[in-house]
């Protein structure tokens, strides 16, 4: 299937080509096989010069407008702004922070409660009916109650926001790096994103609420930044301020941060993580309010959990907001356990990037799947909740019952719906220990597997079968139309076979098995996320254990070092699944066989300082392109020079403005004069100003109007000659949207042309230089 492709969408080239769309836009794969990112139906046209898959639906992409555009308005804005007004704006971009800190932690808070109390209503209601013997009605309310939750998320994503399905990591990482992808982090994705999570967990999934934790604070962030809304008369003076992708790319990177310390209770490293996985742009000031954020997110969840132990909160217990204390274990280690952590460590590698393996294998099956249609994706969900619910509760009938021990604290077995010690099928005084992963929720299966209190509370058969149906699960669970984190289902496995290790070397070890399950869980995410000082962080926050540092770092290490060989990390897999264009924070290397000329298609389509109307209509009528530039010539100049970049947002509401001139004369005094700068600003989530809402008459077609006060005079250049690599690594640290390239020599025209994201994605370069372009 071929179609007609811009080849540039933001900048202003106007050359069209044909591109093949499974060759223009897939990625290579590993072993050099061309592999397409789920852009293959036919029925989804491929109309710009960049589309992406956001939910189970393509849409374009656009780039956002991370730099500061320095024209004349912008200029006298800042000299006309008082002191007051610069108070003004700290103040707010510190309250509205506390906002999100104070909204993310109440989200979070929300979420567990409504997990804990709605999980625990369908557990408590099936160990009733096993303890009367009534095992095929316990099944049949158990899978029903299932079936019904998961029903209700699918319906949700499927009907009301299809963006909201997963986990929103790799989608908020691509909006830090400049990419605007549709729906994201829209209000109706937020309320998906909240509801759908906690139905999707209660419905006893294996995915977890981190992840959609994360999307959740970049959402609440995203609302909060908005700079008022126009459509519902919701605006604020003050709140003018941050109606730009600056302020709000600052706002979300706090949001994002905010929602690990609510999934996670771990404020710093909610920090670390927006820093090292989910930014691609950061400064120091930036650090304190992300800082201060997650505080703020830290004080008001442990307020409502003080709250909550005086039986406030229905069945929370000691369920939700996962917090594994493992601190009452040695953790004086010998050679053997470091040799047996080297050992976790790679196989954490391997095990983490054969399942990130699997599970692109898995989103590319269901993507054919869900693109049906809305009831395709509801059946899908339906479908892997039968299996999950038939695998939870038929599991634990092959494990045998085992004598609860003697000198308990607890009572055994577990009377209600959590403990570490359930009933399930056995008789007095007995327990069955694969029920006590399985049929409990996520959460508290993980505080099972890390207590140390009794190291043969699970025989490793049991922990081998727990393993086993955790990873596939897992696997097989990721994709579907629900909001589903992947840090749980990760957690679970590699605290399965790190518990193993602990059982099995026994007496030989110095740590206990509780200790080794912290070590495989961090040796798994380390194979699948790639990541190691947020990591780390995290999982230090979570089991209060410092003593642990070291042994942690190491296999974090070894896991994400014997993983890197394989593939990369699961969220820059599906980064490049869904056909985002990520810039990486390093070029590749024959990109250093390039320069910036080489990438430039022509002919240039530039305005003059002083342009006819009808040229700017025709212009924006039949282009795409969001950035043009602006050349002054005689009599405005002795020669043609670059003036700047002017936006098309902005062209649409200066031609709106209709301050037209009869004569080709410099008018800026009465643009200054009727305009204000805020009259430019992005508009938040409602419509903006778009081309079909211009009506310009024949007469006015004739006329001319001046650029120059709404012209960035200050764009970033780069001369022709520069390698590619060196303007990839400067356009992505700057975050840009446009770079202008100016010629080498004089005497030729002042731009050559203007390089934007699509112009270094390795599919648009292998492209032009097939030869040059290895396959990875």
């Amino acid at each position: 299937m071929e179609n007609q492709v811009d080849i540039e969408n933001d900048g202003g080239m106007i050359e069209e080509e044909k591109f093949d769309l499974e060759r223009n836009f897939s990625t290579i794969s590993e072993s050099g096989n061309i592999r397409v990112p789920l852009l293959k139906s036919k029925s989804r046209v491929n109309n710009t010069s960049q589309i992406a898959i956001v939910g189970a639906n393509v849409y374009p992409i656009e780039s956002l407008d991370y730099d500061i555009v320095e024209n004349d308005l912008f200029k006298q804005d800042w000299r006309s702004r008082k002191k007051v007004e610069i108070f003004q704006y700290i103040f707010l971009k510190w309250t509205l922070v506390l906002l999100i800190g104070l909204s993310t932690g109440l989200v979070g808070f929300f979420n567990n409660i409504g997990v804990e109390n709605i999980a625990g209503f369908k557990l408590l209601l099936t160990s009733n009916l096993m303890l009367d013997g009534k095992y095929f009605q316990a099944f049949a309310a158990f899978a029903g109650c299932n079936v019904f939750f998961a029903t209700c998320a699918a319906a949700l994503c499927a009907f009301i926001a299809p963006a909201a399905a997963g986990s929103g990591i790799p989608e908020v990482k691509a909006y830090l790096n400049g990419i605007d992808a549709h729906s994201i982090l829209a209000p109706t994705t937020l309320l998906v994103k909240i509801f759908g999570s906690i139905l999707g967990v209660s419905a006893g999934f294996v995915v977890g609420k981190e992840g959609p934790m994360v999307h959740t604070g970049a959402c609440i962030a995203n609302l909060l930044g908005q700079g008022g809304s126009r459509k519902y008369h919701l605006t604020w003076k003050w709140l003018k301020y941050f109606k730009n992708d600056r302020d709000r790319r600052d706002l979300i990177t706090c949001g994002a941060a905010a929602g690990v310390a609510a999934a996670f209770r771990a404020p710093v490293g909610g920090v670390l993580f927006a820093l090292e996985e989910i930014a691609s742009w950061w400064r120091s000031a930036l650090l304190w309010r992300t800082f201060f954020t997650t505080a703020i997110v830290a004080m008001v969840l442990r307020s409502l959990i003080q709250f909550c132990r005086g039986g406030n909160c229905g069945l929370f217990g000691q369920g939700g907001l996962i917090m594994f204390d493992v601190n009452s274990g040695v953790s004086n280690y010998n050679t053997i356990d470091v040799l047996a952590l080297i050992f976790i460590g790679v196989l954490g590698g391997l095990l983490g990037s054969l399942y990130n393996y699997l599970v692109d294998k898995v989103l590319r099956t269901y993507a054919v799947i869900n693109e049906r249609g809305p009831a395709f994706k509801i059946l899908l969900v339906m479908s892997v909740s039968i299996l999950t619910s038939c695998c939870s509760y038929g599991l634990p009938w092959f494990a045998g019952c085992i004598p609860c021990p003697v000198g308990l604290e607890e009572k055994c077995p577990t009377i209600g719906r959590s403990g570490n010690y359930k009933n399930f099928q056995c008789p007095a005084g007995h327990y069955n220990d694969l029920a006590s992963l399985f049929l409990n929720t996520n959460d508290d299966a993980i505080r099972n597997l890390f207590s140390s209190n009794n190291s043969n509370e699970f025989h490793i058969s049991t922990l081998l079968i727990f393993f086993a149906g955790v990873y596939c699960l897992g696997i097989i669970t990721y994709g579907i139309a629900i909001p589903s984190g992947l840090f749980i289902p990760v957690i679970l496995a590699g605290a399965s076979y790190g518990r193993i290790f602990g059982r099995a070397l026994g007496s030989l070890s110095n740590l206990n098995v509780g200790l080794f399950s912290l070590l495989g869980a961090a040796s798994f995410l380390g194979g699948t996320m790639r990541m190691t000082v947020s990591i780390c962080v995290i999982l230090l926050e979570l089991t209060n254990n410092l003593l642990m540092l070291p042994l942690v770092m190491l296999v974090l290490l070894i896991s994400k070092t014997v993983a890197d060989i394989f593939n990369k990390g699961v969220y820059d897999q599906i980064v490049k699944m869904k056909g985002l264009p990520f810039l990486e924070a390093h070029a590749e290397p024959f990109m250093r066989n390039l320069v910036a000329g080489d990438v430039c298609s022509g002919p240039l389509l530039s305005f003059s300082g002083v342009e006819k109307v009808g040229n700017i209509v025709h212009a924006l009528k039949y282009t795409r392109h969001n950035g043009f530039p602006v050349i002054d010539e005689p009599p405005f100049s002795e020669t043609p020079e670059l003036c700047g970049l002017v936006l098309r947002s902005h062209l649409l509401v200066l031609l709106n403005g209709k301050k037209f001139t009869k004569q080709r004369v410099l008018s800026a005094s009465n643009i200054l004069s009727r305009f204000h700068a805020f009259d430019f600003a992005k508009p938040g989530s409602g419509k903006g100003l778009k081309f079909e809402d211009l009506v310009i008459t024949e007469e006015e077609m004739e006329m001319y109007i001046d650029l120059h006060p709404i012209t960035n005079t200050s764009p970033y250049t780069v001369v022709e000659t520069m390698s590619l690599a060196k303007a990839a690594i400067l356009f992505r640290q700057l975050g840009l949207r446009h770079l202008c390239v100016v010629p080498k020599k004089t005497g030729r025209a002042p731009i050559v042309g203007i390089l934007t994201r699509h112009d270094f994605m390795h599919e648009h370069i292998s492209n032009l230089y097939p030869h040059l372009v290895p396959h990875k």
